[in-house]
């Protein structure tokens, strides 16, 4: 395992993990599971997405476990997403955007200069493929389902620090599923009702403005969930927005 610096000696460093879920009981238990394993220091923890961003950028840890649900503001996906673009800490020195403490020490920026971005390591309950992609496209080093057994997300901890990439198993499967059966692409009546779903209309709001039946709105909805590898409206509209599908 080496540091994005080239400076990290596996065999005495500890990876240096910064933990952000919403639930500050969730991340009482991480914080727990995490400090009986050897090699892994919980460094900062985070209850939103802004805040995970920042500490981030203040610490600079070696893995931002990272969960998608987090309540208001920005999803783990964007928070993810801002991470994984930080630029590195020596860059922002030589720019002169140093972080100061009181009186006038750059604390934060002596502790984290010379760090590329943290690897943030995806630790989540949903795993649908649509939140996979997401997740991968905004920079995730790993994917790991919150089921998984602690030897397991210890040992992803350590690779992701390292660069390495971890999915647990039914995440891989889904993501081999896709590589292997790609799903169509939306037809141009599924693309005009995908539109006015974004509008926010009802299906039967919808089955008006294209005049055909609702039923007819319910069967292309499921297609298009099922293409979109998603199970709700909301979650279609933002995998669409994202895909570029929609104006």
């Amino acid at each position: 395992m080496t540091s994005p610096a080239g400076d990290r000696d596996p065999a005495h460093t500890p990876v240096r993990v910064l933990l952000c879920d919403d639930h500050a009981v969730v991340r009482a238990g991480l914080l727990a599971l995490l400090s009986s394993a050897p090699g892994i220091e919980v460094i900062g923890e985070a209850g939103d997405g802004e805040e995970a961003v920042a500490l981030a950028a203040a610490l600079r840890p070696d893995v931002v476990l990272m969960d998608l649900q987090l309540g208001s503001g920005i999803d783990g996906i964007e928070a993810t997403r801002r991470i994984a673009g930080l630029p590195e800490r020596e860059a922002e020195r030589e720019a002169g955007r140093e972080v100061e403490s009181d009186d006038g020490r750059d604390v934060a920026g002596r502790a984290a200069a010379g760090r590329a971005a943290p690897h943030v390591l995806v630790l989540t309950t949903y795993d649908t493929d649509a939140d996979i992609n997401r997740a991968i496209e905004a920079g995730a080093t790993g994917y790991l389902l919150k089921a998984e057994r602690p030897e397991e997300l210890f040992s992803a901890i350590r690779a992701a620090a390292a660069g390495r990439s971890t999915l647990s198993a039914p995440v891989a499967h889904r993501v081999l599923a896709q590589m292997r059966s790609p799903r169509p692409g939306l037809t141009d009546r599924e693309l005009d009702i995908l539109g006015q779903l974004a509008r926010g209309l009802s299906n039967r709001e919808i089955a008006r403005a294209l005049f055909i039946s609702e039923a007819t709105v319910k069967t292309h909805l499921g297609r298009i969930y099922d293409k979109l590898g998603v199970d709700t409206r909301a979650g279609a509209v933002s995998v669409a927005k994202e895909q570029r599908l929609l104006p």
